[in-house]
């Protein structure tokens, strides 16, 4: 029997009742329907990051899209006219940063920027990931759906996703107020994804958009630069700041086959290029890991990973003028549509004293009064 300790980043979580994963498109659906007539709760997984599921057994139904086809509708290659555009579809269960090296591979800009984001395509538009000066809200063409109220597949839009910072159409149906689970569909969206369609164009430059990977590259913040260079710094500035996926999590028997092979290597590559070795030598340390590479090392559980569950915070300009001279400041939009500043909830984390692997030690009262320093 799998357990959701198995299958997300943070190894923990009980017993699944029912796991099923459906090879086809039909299959899929079919399983949906079948817990949603018989009323049973229903969680459809992607990579496992995100998650923090109970201990207690999932009385329920747990789908993991296993359909994981990439294909590209239009010729890889500029076409008459300057139209650099080209479509390229990819299925729900599709790991996210396989797509992102196939994507790069094919000298396809538009998502290179996001390399290492662990999940699967289908939760991508559903968090509407984004990173380094990008997100996959500006390359959605469209998306094909299970409907679970209107029990129909439906093609939506770019416009009827509702992108937002870190929120779509897609997750807001699990909820009927902010943090508040809509009884009907929670812990799974109205809205199954079933495939998405993408936007790209045909170059192999990108623009360098975020500032601190204009930094890690030697380059002017707006600087054109090979995509495959950009992908490389991404994944090494994520390395160094421990922001990559282990990897070694896909050679666990409930995740394997869930990223390409190759891929995983390469993966494992890059988080021992970056390994906290206590001070050792560059060389010493990759002697030390050398074993992760070739799958002798057992899986480590000191690497399980919460995803991304905070939100960097956007401010209004007067809120973000009471903020350290050092803090982190860009320039963002508020819900209302007025410019407003984003800062890092890492940053602030960090400065209210909750440094990484020290947090535990603070009493509750220490953590209030550091997190009210600049309320």
């Amino acid at each position: 029997m799998t357990s959701f300790a198995e299958i997300t980043t943070m190894g923990v979580g009980g017993f699944i009742e029912q796991f099923v994963e459906p090879t086809t498109r039909v299959g899929v659906i079919e399983a949906i329907e079948e817990a949603d007539s018989k009323n049973l709760p229903l969680c459809v997984i992607g990579g496992g990051s995100n998650i923090l599921a109970s201990d207690e057994p999932f009385e329920g139904v747990v789908v993991r899209d296993t359909r994981r086809n990439i294909t590209v509708p239009d010729e890889a290659a500029p076409v008459e006219g300057g139209d650099t555009t080209v479509h390229v579809n990819a299925e729900a269960g599709c790991n996210w940063d396989d797509f992102v090296d196939f994507c790069v591979g094919l000298g396809l800009e538009g998502v290179e920027g996001l390399s290492g984001i662990p999940g699967t395509v289908g939760a991508s538009v559903v968090q509407n990931i984004g990173a380094y000066g990008q997100d996959v809200s500006r390359t959605v063409e469209s998306v094909e759906v299970w409907d679970r109220a209107d029990k129909k597949t439906k093609e939506l839009s770019n416009a009827d996703l509702h992108f937002g910072y870190r929120t779509s159409a897609l997750k807001s149906s699990m909820y009927v107020a902010p943090a508040v689970p809509a009884a009907h569909f929670f812990p799974s969206p109205r809205f199954i994804v079933l495939s998405v369609t993408f936007a790209l164009h045909h170059s192999n430059e990108g623009t360098v958009s975020y500032a601190q990977l204009a930094k890690a590259l030697g380059v002017e913040l707006g600087a054109r630069l090979p995509i495959r260079d950009i992908r490389n710094a991404v994944l090494h500035v994520r390395g160094q700041k421990g922001m990559l996926e282990d990897a070694t999590r896909y050679r666990l028997p409930a995740m394997q086959d869930t990223k390409r092979p190759a891929n995983v290597r390469e993966a494992i590559e890059q988080q021992v290029k970056h390994a906290d070795c206590a001070g050792a030598s560059s060389e010493a340390c990759v002697a030390a890991n050398v074993e992760a590479l070739d799958g002798e090392q057992d899986y480590d559980y000191n690497r399980h990973s919460c995803g991304s569950f905070f939100m960097n915070p956007i401010l209004t300009q007067g809120q973000a003028d009471k903020l350290p001279e050092d803090a982190p400041r860009f320039q963002a939009v508020l819900p209302d549509g007025s410019k407003g500043v984003k800062t890092s909830a890492a940053w602030l984390i960090d400065h209210a004293g909750f440094h990484k692997a020290t947090a535990s030690t603070i009493t509750p009262t220490q953590a209030s009064r550091r997190c009210t320093r600049w309320h």
